[in-house]
């Protein structure tokens, strides 16, 4: 992107980040679906998403017609199993805190749950494969990854599939543990998915939560971090590509409760084609309690064609003095002419010039993917966008 530009999306994001980040740091949390006002798209957490297009989850009208189908290949250190919802573990990292969560909630039938025992440190990735329950079907579910005491491991979150799906997905990390978070929502086409997901951190944590969406017809992701305890540390990164017709939204809250934590959030989306949407929305409060805090959130996007639109919200709400740092940014910006034209002059065509300025903007974030089957995954995927296009 040219520095004109960037600064040009700065100056936007920035007259919308009068919105308090309290909206959405106060808010009130219930398992009970009638305890929530069914939205009409006015509200603030609601205003950029298609109400229409969500198939009747926000107002209650989706009944249950179908089930995912939960398929885990599990390291041999951790354990997977199927709990009902009076499981007391269940809640643990958070509460639903809107309509569609709560529905999601009261309607699962059995929760996953993945456990990590403590001092215990996974051999390889366990991967969770979560299947729709088909075009047509809508179903709900629930997840739970605990890292025990100093346990250490990496999860994969793999969404395929068709058909209407909402849940909430808790993440329980506790004192002194290492995490490895990558949801990915590879959905067909005809996919909408709604997903609450809670992240839960103690003392001296460490999670890395790497969000990649790449499917669907609508996906909205909501992950909440909230710390236990001293000393916690979350990266939170994303990848998103939309195309045609996608609504892609990621609302992210990081809520500074404790003393001496760190919070980091990249997110980087390319938009492609006529009516592709992609809503980013990130908030951080700092409480009065949370001195010594660190953090910044920065989103980028980048637009390849006519017609396609981003939105991108930061919000910062700091409550004392003595925090270590805090800032944010966003970005959103065609291709840069002069980095187009460095690499033409070197004798590469467009085409290729093209492909090699997005596979560079999406660079810092796949490095980050430790698991190299599900980063080479990604890279194809954003190859195949690209080629869709002729780009």
């Amino acid at each position: 992107m040219t520095v004109t530009e960037e600064n040009t999306a700065n100056t936007a994001s920035a007259a919308e980040a009068v919105v308090p980040a309290t909206s959405r740091g106060e808010r009130f949390s219930s398992y009970d679906v009638e305890a929530f006002e069914v939205p009409g798209g006015r509200e603030e957490n609601w205003r950029f998403t298609p109400m229409k297009r969500l198939r009747g989850l926000h107002d209650g009208s989706a009944a249950a017609t179908g089930e995912v189908k939960v398929d885990a290949e599990a390291a041999p250190e951790v354990r997977v199993e199927t709990v009902g919802r009076d499981d007391a573990r269940l809640g643990e990292a958070g509460t639903p805190s809107d309509r569609v969560a709560a529905q999601a909630y009261s309607a699962f039938t059995g929760a996953t749950l993945v456990t990590v025992p403590k001092e215990t440190k996974a051999s390889k990735p366990t991967v969770v494969r979560i299947t729709g329950p088909g075009e047509g079907r809508t179903a709900f579910g629930h997840v739970q990854v605990r890292a025990e005491r100093f346990a250490e491991a990496a999860i994969v979150l793999d969404h395929v599939g068709s058909g209407t799906y909402a849940d909430n997905v808790e993440f329980v990390i506790g004192d002194g543990a290492q995490l490895t978070v990558v949801s990915v929502q590879d959905w067909a086409d005809d996919a909408v998915h709604v997903s609450e997901q809670h992240l839960r951190l103690g003392r001296d944590a460490t999670l890395k939560h790497i969000v990649v969406t790449l499917g669907g017809d609508l996906v909205r992701v909501s992950p909440t971090a909230t710390f236990a305890g001293p000393g916690g540390d979350v990266d939170m990164l994303g990848l998103y590509f939309a195309d045609t017709g996608q609504h892609q939204e990621h609302r992210l809250f990081v809520d500074h409760e404790a003393p001496h934590c760190k919070s980091n959030v990249l997110y980087k989306g390319a938009l492609q084609g006529d009516g592709a949407h992609a809503v980013w929305i990130g908030d951080v409060l700092i409480r009065a309690a949370a001195e010594g805090t660190e953090t910044f959130e920065l989103n980028r996007n980048l637009v390849l064609t006519e017609g396609a639109r981003a939105d991108s919200v930061p919000n910062l709400e700091i409550e004392t003095g003595e925090i270590e740092g805090a800032g944010h940014a966003s970005a959103t910006g065609r291709f840069d002419d002069e980095q187009l034209f460095y690499l033409q002059s070197r004798g590469i065509a467009e085409e290729q010039a093209r492909r090699l300025v997005v596979r560079g903007f999406f660079h810092e974030i796949l490095m980050r993917i430790d698991i190299p089957e599900v980063r080479e995954r990604l890279e194809n995927a954003i190859e195949a966008e690209l080629q869709a296009i002729g780009a």
